[in-house]
């Protein structure tokens, strides 16, 4: 386990790498960001910034190969006029200046357009708490619903009560969280009383606990519907099996078969399936962060990736935010298996 394990950490840096190295690359083959800064002096000290970063160069000529200029700023110094173009240096060169910086000072950059002139990875930590917030409840909440549900369908198999739950499930599932949190809004919210978008700081406690109820809500529908259809699969399929039968053969009441060996073994896939999950949701939640206004990572990837001005350093970021979390609950995913049932052990050779 612990060779394998080193193997699969291994390995998803690896994939992190190509990851984020595909995505610099697609994402710099788009128009260069320019700052929106209400000065002369604000724009040219961001787009020296980008000079040292290394992705734009400073002359005080025109010069060839490097394409249109950027922007050209004239200053009059004790009478005498001092010009200065920038220009963008080619993607390769700048891919080596980024990566070297992140790698020797743990430089992601600065933002262009969001938060001009400021670290691009302390915008993400910053908003990082509220989206982990906002998921975790949702996960913690459709977890325990889900399974119950889907040990009632599973054990009232063929019942009006399984229809009734299997139905409501293919109707729920269908249904984009984005979809459910505007019906959610309206009747909740405007309807209710309760917020219809997220609270700023100064806005009470109780305000701010409430505003968790609507985006929660909206992420665990499909959550619940998932782990129930997941879980009455899987419990159906143990409920046939021929050791249950004996099992039930050997004396053991219907309650006693189920709860010591069919709830047990429906278990193995599916306690691991939540980590699977809670990726799922984490990255649902990016479209629904922008519609309640939650300013978390979801919501400032859908700002950054703005098609006219984009926000290059705060997208890369934020990308590989979702990408190492992606990874991390994949590893732990396949090395919960050998720890929720013993007898199976990843990455050893068949005998």
């Amino acid at each position: 386990m612990l060779k394998y394990s080193i193997k699969r950490i291994l390995l998803a840096f690896i994939t992190a790498f190509i990851i984020l190295t595909l995505t610099f690359f697609l994402v710099k083959l788009q128009p260069f960001s320019k700052p929106i800064l209400p000065t002369v002096g604000q724009r040219f000290s961001y787009y020296n910034q980008q000079r040292i970063f290394g992705n734009v160069i400073m002359t005080t000529e025109e010069v060839s190969g490097y394409g249109e200029i950027l922007e050209q700023f004239t200053f009059i110094n004790n009478g005498i006029r001092e010009d200065y173009y920038f220009y963008q240096v080619p993607i390769f060169e700048q891919y080596i200046t980024w990566l070297t910086r992140i790698v020797t000072k743990w430089d992601w950059g600065k933002s262009a357009v969001l938060e001009p002139n400021s670290d691009a990875i302390k915008i993400i930590m910053q908003r990082l708490p509220v989206s982990f917030s906002v998921n975790i409840i949702s996960v913690v909440l459709s977890v325990p619903l889900g399974i119950l549900f889907g040990i009632i369908a599973g054990l009232k198999k063929n019942t009006w009560v399984d229809h009734t739950i299997s139905t409501l499930v293919m109707v729920f599932i269908s249904i984009p969280s984005f979809v459910v949190i505007i019906f959610l809004v309206y009747f909740l919210g405007y309807q209710a009383g309760l917020p219809t978008m997220w609270p700023t700081p100064d806005q009470s406690t109780r305000v701010k606990v409430l505003a968790y109820i609507i985006p929660v809500m909206s992420l665990s529908f499909g959550s619940v519907c998932g782990y129930t259809r997941f879980v009455r699969a899987e419990l159906c399929e143990v409920m046939s099996s021929e050791y249950l039968l004996l099992a039930r053969t050997k004396g053991l009441t219907k309650n006693q078969a189920i709860t010591r060996h069919a709830l047990r073994n429906a278990f193995v896939p599916i306690l691991p399936s939540i980590l699977a999950e809670f990726i799922g949701v984490f990255s649902g939640s990016m479209i629904l962060e922008s519609i309640y206004q939650i300013p978390g990572i979801g919501d400032i990837y859908v700002k950054a990736v703005n098609r006219n001005n984009p926000d290059y350093n705060v997208l890369l970021v934020d990308m590989a935010i979702f990408t190492i979390v992606g990874l991390l609950a994949g590893i732990v995913l396949d090395l919960s298996y050998g720890f929720i049932d013993p007898r199976i052990r990843m990455g050893e050779k068949n005998s």
